[in-house]
């Protein structure tokens, strides 16, 4: 078959069965690409933060999406499986070679779908970023960043935000980095969270009162037992051996050189910890005004002077 010509110009190694081939793959790319987006955005309005079934409709129609590229080009374009055979061989070992990082990450998305690490909308922190999932890709994960504790404010890049609020930056991670790092899901499962607030009052303090305080600002603010339903409760214990009474806000007292430290523990919703956390605060500082109570500081005390030598020279 002669080579294919354009304007009276012959394009070697380019035959009019390339070019025809070339053309139908071109419209097949089109119509599969314009098929895809249809169904997503058929579906678009399902896609709330945190609807599992929305995230799982959009991660079939990716993956039925590239799967109809690749089959319907490898049809196109390899008719004879002795050709295939090759073509395949030689582009496997390349891209072995070439992209392991690119393969490595696609072998991450695949985890992802298969090991249920975190969905669309869930609070994760993978690879040192915290924060809520708003997309997920075949090479990509896409988190909207929250804040950092003060420990790592100084990390690369700075972080300017201490509590779990968003800081406005969108972040891209490979999801290779599953594999070399643990991930964090805060929302998985059970959509509470463990949470604990330190206040140190003096050992001439009511400490009794102050464990009161601190108790029913907590109750006051957080997470009730009975808000989390038999259901949910049932399935937790079944699930993760935890008791009920840990459930419940408890206070421990510590002992230390300068203050008796009382730490409240009690559980609060996944969302608007910061929020809860300043209501509580405002209670106790109210509550201890009007008890008479007062938080405990570190404080120094002079002793005694050492002596003062002043020698005065006459001229």
């Amino acid at each position: 078959m002669g080579g294919l010509q354009i304007f009276g110009i012959r394009l070697i190694g380019f035959t009019a069965e390339n070019g025809r081939k070339l053309l139908v793959s071109v419209v097949f790319l089109a119509v599969v690409w314009s098929a895809g987006r249809l169904l997503k955005w058929l579906f678009k309005k399902q896609a709330t933060p945190g609807n599992r079934r929305a995230f799982w409709l959009r991660q079939a129609i990716s993956i039925a999406v590239a799967l109809a590229n690749i089959t319907g080009l490898i049809s196109i374009w390899f008719d004879d499986p002795a050709r295939l055979a090759t073509a395949a061989g030689m582009v496997a070992a390349g891209l072995a070679f070439a992209l392991q990082r690119v393969i490595t990450a696609f072998a991450g998305y695949i985890v992802l779908l298969r090991g249920k690490t975190f969905n669309v909308g869930d609070r994760i922190t993978m690879g040192g970023i915290r924060g809520d999932v708003v997309a997920l890709g075949f090479m990509q994960t896409v988190i909207m960043e929250m804040g950092q504790p003060p420990e790592v404010q100084s990390a690369d890049p700075a972080m300017w935000v201490q509590a779990r609020q968003y800081s406005g930056r969108i972040v891209t991670v490979s999801n290779a980095r599953i594999f070399d790092e643990p991930v964090y899901n805060y929302t998985r499962d059970f959509p509470f969270l463990w949470e604990e607030m330190h206040v140190p009052i003096s050992y001439k303090s009511d400490r009794a009162l102050a464990e009161e305080i601190l108790l029913n600002a907590v109750r006051a603010h957080t997470t009730k037992i009975a808000d989390i339903g038999e259901e949910a409760l049932a399935e937790l214990e079944r699930r993760y051996f935890v008791k009920r009474a840990e459930l419940e806000p408890r206070a421990y007292l510590r002992l230390t050189d300068n203050w008796i430290e009382i730490s409240v523990r009690f559980i609060v919703e996944d969302h608007g910890i910061r929020a809860v956390k300043d209501r509580i605060s405002r209670d106790i500082l109210n509550e201890f005004d009007r008890a008479g109570i007062g938080i405990a500081s570190g404080t120094y005390a002079i002793v005694e002077m050492p002596p003062l030598q002043v020698d005065v020279k006459q001229g």
